[in-house]
């Protein structure tokens, strides 16, 4: 059984910055792509950032030189480092982990991010 469990999550003001992580466990496939996703209230869910098990990485647009994708394969953990975040940043970040190969997708519970202005 695979679980993603995001933390780091919570109240900053706008300019500041926060690091969420995202722990898998379980038996995951070598080849995959990790990736963070956002939903805020009365939209839908939209890509952040992804990084693939080769490092190769991609972003969103709106958050292109404030927020740095990495991970560790050896822990299986995915990171997110948002910098200069904005109120516009608020919403709940989800986990996301893909293994196309094997046709799998797991998502984790979700970890609230408010920006106050």
């Amino acid at each position: 059984q695979v679980q993603l469990v995001e933390s780091g999550g919570g109240l900053v003001q706008a300019g500041g910055s926060l690091r969420l992580s995202c722990a898998i466990s379980g038996s995951v496939f070598s080849i995959n792509v990790m990736g963070w996703y956002r939903q805020a209230p009365g939209k839908q869910r939209e890509l952040v950032a992804r990084i693939g098990s080769s490092g190769w990485t991609n972003y969103a647009d709106s958050v292109k030189g404030r927020f740095t994708i990495s991970r560790d394969n050896a822990k299986n953990t995915v990171y997110l480092q948002m910098n200069s975040l904005k109120p516009e940043d608020t919403a709940v970040y989800y986990c996301n982990l893909e293994v196309s190969m094997a046709g799998q997708n797991y998502w984790g519970q979700g970890t609230q991010v408010t920006v106050s202005s």
